[in-house]
């Protein structure tokens, strides 16, 4: 979405898209559901456990941190990502909103 577009609709609409655009992805929803399982910061494993070579987990993870799905620490020479907790509950809330905004009508 163009930078000149965004402002034609709400915050929520926006955050919802970045949200979703985030998770519009296999590998990335093999990233959190990876980091959900060992429920800890985890440096260069990811690249072991995903088909994929370290350039296309970089990008990944950088639009995942982007999202502010994940965060990362510097360790030594390494980062560690792991699963924003602050940032996790509100992108659920946010979903949770637009599921629960749905009331089940006679449609189609």
């Amino acid at each position: 979405m163009g930078l000149t577009k965004i402002e034609h609709y709400t915050v929520e609409q926006n955050e919802l898209a970045v949200l979703t655009k985030a998770l519009g992805h296999p590998a990335r929803i093999a990233i959190l559901k990876h980091l959900i399982s060992i429920d800890q910061c985890i440096c260069g494993d990811l690249v072991e456990e995903l088909p994929l070579s370290q350039a296309t987990v970089s990008q990944h993870l950088k639009a995942l941190k982007e999202a502010k799905l994940i965060k990362g620490n510097i360790e030594g020479t390494s980062m560690c990502y792991c699963i924003d907790a602050k940032n996790w509950k509100r992108a659920k809330e946010i979903l949770n909103q637009m599921f629960d905004s749905y009331s089940d009508a006679n449609c189609c």
